[in-house]
């Protein structure tokens, strides 16, 4: 005797097809974005972790990367146990300073900690030939529109002296 092969109704009132459920997807991740939660802005366990990893993939140690902290900065001394605070999770009340930052991506070579700061606000942080790159492609779009613009007037001035 044969067997019956079930049959499975895909079509059923409970079930998406693949179009409806991204349009799903994206209505929530735009709900989501457009409107931030309780603790989005929190970002020291993030900011420390990017901190901690930036440390470790530099090629100088602490001291030295302390040192040439401190030169940048210029009137504030930067020591190694700073670092080692600010990295630390045990140490809950030591931050790293925000105006320290600049100096912190410049002697580490990385920009992830920026990233993390920018992203937190909404906004993206590029290095400078791709912020570069970014500003020249605005200004091509607007160039566009503008160029589009005057197309639909010229027309508009054509047809008012074609009357």
């Amino acid at each position: 005797m044969a067997k019956r092969k079930k049959r499975i109704d895909y079509g059923g009132p409970k079930q998406l097809n693949l179009f409806d459920m991204a349009r799903v997807v994206a209505e929530k991740v735009k709900a989501f974005e457009a409107s931030p939660t309780e603790g989005t802005g929190n970002v020291a366990e993030k900011l420390r972790i990017a901190i901690k990893a930036s440390l470790k993939s530099c090629p100088l140690s602490r001291h030295q990367v302390a040192g040439e902290m401190s030169h940048l900065i210029g009137n504030v001394e930067v020591t190694k146990y700073m670092l080692d605070a600010w990295t630390c999770e045990s140490k809950e009340g030591h931050r790293f300073p925000a105006e320290f930052l600049p100096a912190f991506c410049q002697v580490t070579d990385c920009r992830e900690p920026l990233r993390v700061l920018a992203e937190a606000s909404g906004w993206f942080a590029l290095p400078g030939e791709d912020a570069l790159r970014s500003q020249m492609q605005k200004i091509e779009e607007e160039i566009k529109r503008m160029k589009s613009q005057k197309q639909e007037i010229s027309v508009l001035i054509k047809r008012a002296g074609d009357k």
